[in-house]
Order: C-alpha cells, then sequence, then structure tokens
C-alpha cells in the first residue's frame, strides 16, 4: 500500500516470534499479523526494536519482513526497519526491504561511531537517494546514544529527505517543540511540512502526545492489545479526551507488565520483549515465547505475572 498520504493512526512494532531453535517463526508472525489487523491498526512495522531486529540474522530479516508482506497483502502499509550501524549497510538492507515489498523504510542514525548532526543528516539523504521509498527517521538515543535535534528534523522534512519520525526519545518537551516547528495541533496541514508525520513510541502518553499534534503510536505493547490502543486514538479523534485518558490509563497498567522480569537476574529488554511474548503465547497468538539469545526468558513465576497483567486489563489468557 502507497503512503501517498501522511501515516497516521496506530502502527505497532510487530514482535519476531522465534522457535525453540531461534528460527523465525513463520506461521505465529502470520497469526500475530492478523492479530493486529483484526484489532484495527493503520499499518506494521516490521524489524523494529520490538521485534529483536539487532539480535537477526540478515537471512532471519528477510524471513520475517516477507512473511508480514505477505499476511498483511496490501491491507495496511508495512514499514521495514532497515537498522543498522553505517550507511552502507543500512543501505544494503534497505535495497532488501524495497525487493521484498516494503512501503516504507524506518532508520536510526549512525551508532557505535560518533556523529556529528551534519553526519547523520548526511547518512539520511544518502539512503533516502539511494532506495525510492518514504523514509522514516527513528529517534532512540537510548540505543543509538546520540538524539535527533528538533532542527535537523524539520529541515530533513523540509527537503523531503524523511517523511515522518518515530519519536521513542522519551523527551517529551523536544516532541512538543517539533510539533509546534511542524505547526502544531490546529496547523499541520498548514505548517511547514504538510505531509510529515510525528509518531511517538512513547505508549504511556499518547493521549497526550495526539492532544498535542502527533498524527499516532508505534506501540511494543500493542502487539499484545491493538484494539486498546485503536479505541484510544479513535477518541483521540473524535475530540472525546476523557474516554482517551480513560482507555490510556488501563493500557498504562498493562504495559506493567514489562518489569515482569526479575531486575537483579536479567536486562530490562530481556524482560519487556519476554512480557510481550508470554503474553501473545497465552492469548494463544504466538507457539513459543522464547526472545533471541544471550536474552534470559521469563520464569514461570515471571509468566503468572504477566497472566495476572492481562486479566487486569480485560484480555483473557487460553493458555
Amino acid at each position: 500500500m502507497s503512503l501517498t498520504t501522511p501515516l497516521r493512526g496506530v502502527v505497532p512494532p510487530v514482535c519476531t516470534p522465534l522457535d525453540s531453535r531461534g528460527e523465525v517463526d513463520t506461521a505465529s508472525l502470520a497469526r500475530l499479523v492478523e492479530h493486529l489487523l483484526d484489532g484495527g491498526v493503520h499499518g506494521v512495522f516490521a524489524l523494529g526494536s520490538t521485534g529483536e531486529v539487532a539480535y537477526l540474522t540478515d537471512e532471519q530479516r528477510a524471513t520475517t519482513l516477507r512473511t508480514v508482506v505477505e499476511a498483511v497483502a496490501g491491507r495496511v502499509p508495512v514499514l521495514a526497519g532497515v537498522i543498522d550501524t553505517t550507511t552502507p549497510r543500512v543501505i544494503d538492507h534497505a535495497g532488501t526491504a524495497a525487493g521484498l515489498g516494503a512501503d516504507a523504510l524506518v532508520a536510526t542514525a549512525p551508532f557505535y561511531t560518533r556523529t556529528h548532526p551534519e553526519e547523520i543528516a548526511g547518512h539520511f539523504r544518502r539512503l533516502r537517494a539511494a532506495v525510492d521509498l518514504p523514509l522514516f527517521a527513528y529517534d532512540i538515543p537510548v540505543a543509538v546514544h546520540s538524539k535527533l535535534p528538533v532542527a535537523l528534523i524539520r529541515e530533513l522534512a523540509e527537503d523531503g529527505t524523511l517523511a515522518g519520525l518515530k519519536d521513542s526519545s522519551g523527551d517529551e518537551g523536544a516532541l512538543r517543540r517539533l510539533l509546534v516547528e511542524l505547526g502544531g495541533r490546529d496547523g499541520r496541514e498548514k505548517g511547514p511540512a504538510p505531509r510529515f508525520s510525528v509518531l511517538t513510541g512513547s505508549e504511556l502518553t499518547v493521549d497526550t502526545a495526539l492532544l498535542a499534534g502527533a498524527d499516532g503510536v508505534v506501540p511494543g505493547i500493542g502487539n499484545v492489545d491493538p484494539a486498546g490502543y485503536v479505541r484510544l486514538y479513535d477518541a483521540a479523534r473524535a475530540g472525546n479526551w476523557a474516554l482517551a485518558a480513560k482507555e490510556q490509563e488501563r493500557l498504562v497498567e498493562l504495559f506493567a507488565m514489562v518489569d515482569a522480569g526479575p531486575e537483579a537476574e536479567m536486562g530490562r529488554s530481556s524482560s519487556a520483549l519476554g512480557s510481550f511474548k508470554a503474553a501473545l503465547r497465552l492469548l494463544g497468538v504466538i507457539e513459543c515465547a522464547d526472545t533471541a539469545f544471550p536474552q534470559i526468558p521469563l520464569n514461570a513465576e515471571s509468566v503468572a505475572l504477566v497472566a495476572r497483567r492481562l486479566r487486569g486489563a480485560g484480555l483473557t489468557p487460553v493458555r
């Protein structure tokens, strides 16, 4: 599905189900895509952080994206993560993604090496010139170790390099400033970059981001409850902020599952991604809750905590 208009709505970063050998479970992945589409999502983002892209081989990346594109079958846009350390590697991933039928690309700034904003701008411009697909910048300083400056994002939006931004910076002030720079909630279509989409990755403050003028959300826990985020988005679009806030609070309680894994025993990524996959298995969407090595799996006690969060949010485990 071509992105002929700004992307808006709920665009979950799709988990990548793995089997017990660590290979991509394509049958579970196809079911997960149907689960998301049944929830009413407006797009899907394959091969993001929630999709464990950093742990996958190039072959596994291709298998994952091919499966998502085939399962979606043109019903919503498919964004493909092309995340890697340097421009040539990202361009290689982008070419593969284009060949597999992705509708847009998502890339971070270069990482591992230290970069200047001018180098970051050159990175995005060269990628956009190399592969003719809409390009979304992914601002995630916790992983990349550099924050995309508001002025840089505006510049790349105005010159057509970027079609949008996925903001996972956690910097709500910077997000607000960017939205003001782009025209604000009531003037986005008349602002300097009317075809530019701003998507928040902060799933706990979606209602406030939408009120400020964000176009949508890329929620990791939207894998578990896509319909909840669609209800939140629809309420916000209708101006029913009380209903949006009520749905947001329910999702905040559900999101607490990310801390199911003991902090003294495992990384926060292992805990969060493990909880999403445990929830999806409990809901009967995927077969195996394994995360990619060397992440540590949740123990039975942690999985029981995830089950309690599901029931508390009105979601019924079937396993």
